[in-house]
């Protein structure tokens, strides 16, 4: 039987992170592949206590290079998901419908595929799901590595960020996220000027 679980995170102090609107955990796999938590929510952080997200680049599950900063202007969608992963099958058709259902609206998704050494299986999941967002291919996680611990916590997959059109991040969820969870979150991302 799973138990629900619990994030608790730790910012050092001076960071202005509003920890409680930053993190959200839903069903997450852990290290050994196995499923846990809850569906829970989360909130966009207050314009002036956001960080920047990373530079991110490299080369997408064709080989064809993608990097975050392409989409500077626009909103996005960052999802750090793993074809191994139970939570990211189930987050995956929501993610791709509200994917097409927001481009109009000026949201870009990108994936972040990680742990999958080969990309076959990456690709095969991205077909078994019809995803048409790239994602960067990072097998040894380093790429979400580059986020603070307090936004991406790179053992528990899978997280989504939002990234406002500076480039920032606006909100985070630990763990599957649902379209009733999202929409609301990039309603009010979008609403902000740039």
């Amino acid at each position: 039987m799973r138990r629900p679980v619990r994030a608790s995170v730790i910012v050092p102090a001076g960071t202005g992170l509003a920890v409680a609107a930053v993190l959200a955990v839903a069903g997450i796999c852990t290290d050994d592949g196995s499923a846990a938590g809850s569906a829970a929510g989360a909130t966009v952080m207050d314009p002036g206590s956001r960080q920047d997200a990373p530079a991110l680049a490299g080369a997408d599950l064709d080989g064809e290079r993608v990097a975050l900063g392409d989409f500077r202007g626009q909103v996005v969608v960052l999802n750090a998901w793993g074809s191994w992963c139970g939570p990211c099958r189930a987050e995956a058709d929501d993610l791709e419908r509200l994917s097409r259902q927001t481009r109009a609206d000026g949201v870009r998704f990108l994936g972040i595929n990680t742990r999958d050494r080969d990309r076959a299986a990456a690709r095969t999941f991205v077909r078994a799901h019809d995803m048409t967002f790239p994602s960067l291919h990072d097998p040894d996680g380093e790429l979400l590595l580059r986020f603070p611990p307090s936004l991406v916590n790179p053992q528990a997959i899978p997280s989504t960020l939002v990234i406002d059109r500076r480039g920032r991040v606006a909100a985070a969820i630990g763990g599957a996220v649902t379209d009733e969870q999202l929409r609301p979150l990039l309603a009010r991302v979008l609403q902000e000027e740039s």
